[in-house]
């Protein structure tokens, strides 16, 4: 029997009347996982691809792994460094997957509760957004934060800042950085500091990121261009390798799945600003320098390119990206307190980006109404 047929003959039992009726949001998104969404255009006006959200989401989820496989070796290979032991590529591959697996398990399980409660409160389908989400949140989390501060900041994120909205599409705010940002004010102490970004390093070894040296003007320290371009120093699963962040774009870009004019204007601006502020003597790193530290170009890559919360305009895109960069910089040279800057830098822009949208929709209304008015004038 095929596993079409499987689920036809199953999701009688998940019908409105039938016991099982309280569970249908859940079965409905185990099935489109699976196979194919039910409900669908099939005749009328309706234009219909064989692009839907499923396809897009994990399109996305492509793109991420190559960043995604590099973390879970360099979480092993940085612990391994800091005990002072040599260890193999599968070693290295074993443990920080001991470190990635639980939290992707307490991400998926917290976050999808929550919304399979509102879809079957709702009577909505569930939504494929979050199974982007619940892969993006342990890839910017410390590999040793506790497992039920994740589930906590999950829970919070897809509560307040989507399902209060109304769910995917209608969120204003990225979730995965709402749930990073919740960790990082509500318990700062286990995302910030230089032991975090070292899975179990003993307490007389640094794990201080590139940046947090930046930050402390420790230049001196500073690992190599090829180091910070490969990956191979501390930090999040899913930031240090700039070669796997690229190769993700690439993919992003050849499917058309993100905006290349907010990832370019994301680049350009970070770039632009940080070569001003160098200039200037304000900060000792140049343009290229800052955009391969930390997790700027990974957050220009699949943070900032959000089709939600990003501004959707055309020309709002090249605005809202120019914005992003430049304030990230921005950020992480004014307050060395926080020597990162791109998580505050994209929520602080989701915010403005309705109102970016705005005033480009005007602008283009006003000069439209000016055209015609010239038009009718000359006839």
């Amino acid at each position: 029997m095929k596993l079409s047929q499987l689920s036809d003959k199953f999701s009688t039992y998940f019908e409105k009347g039938k016991p099982l009726h309280f569970l249908s949001s859940l079965y409905d998104a185990i099935d489109s996982f699976f196979l194919t969404p039910k409900t669908v255009t099939k005749s009328g006006s309706h234009v219909r691809d064989a692009v839907d959200m499923k396809r897009v989401m994990i399109t996305v989820m492509i793109a991420l792994l190559p960043a995604l496989c590099f973390g879970i070796w360099n979480v092993g290979s940085q612990h391994y460094i800091a005990l002072g032991e040599s260890a193999s590529f599968w070693k290295c591959v074993g443990y920080g997957l001991l470190k990635w697996l639980p939290m992707v398990v307490v991400t998926y399980v917290s976050g999808l509760t929550i919304e399979v409660i509102f879809a079957q409160r709702r009577g909505h389908q569930v939504a494929e957004g979050f199974f982007v989400t619940g892969f993006l949140i342990p890839m910017i989390m410390p590999p040793d934060v506790p497992l039920w501060m994740v589930a906590v900041a999950t829970a919070f994120s897809v509560l307040f800042a989507k399902e209060v909205f109304g769910g995917t599409g209608y969120n204003f705010l990225n979730p995965a950085l709402v749930a990073r940002a919740f960790v990082f004010f509500a318990y700062p102490s286990v995302i910030s500091g230089d032991a975090v970004w070292v899975s179990g390093a003993p307490d007389a070894v640094s794990g201080a990121t590139p940046l947090a040296l930046a930050a402390s003007g420790a230049t001196g320290q500073m690992p190599s261009f090829m180091e910070m371009f490969v990956g191979t120093v501390p930090g999040c699963i899913g930031e240090t390798s700039k070669i796997a962040i690229l190769i993700g774009a690439l993919i992003l870009l050849l499917t058309q799945v993100a905006s290349w004019k907010i990832m370019l204007t994301a680049i350009f601006g970070g770039w632009a600003m940080a070569e001003i502020l160098f200039h200037c003597g304000v900060t000792p790193f140049c343009g290229w320098q800052h955009i391969i530290m930390g997790g700027f170009l990974f957050g220009a890559v699949f943070m900032a390119t959000d089709p939600v919360t990003a501004a959707h305009t055309s020309a709002g895109k090249y605005i809202f990206g120019l914005l992003v960069g430049i304030l990230a910089i921005v950020i992480r040279v004014a307050n060395h307190g926080y020597p990162e800057g791109m998580m505050l830098a994209i929520l602080v822009m989701n915010v403005f980006a309705p109102l970016i949208d705005y005033c480009v929709v005007r602008v283009t209304v006003k000069k439209r109404k000016k055209r015609l008015m010239k038009n009718r004038i000359n006839l």
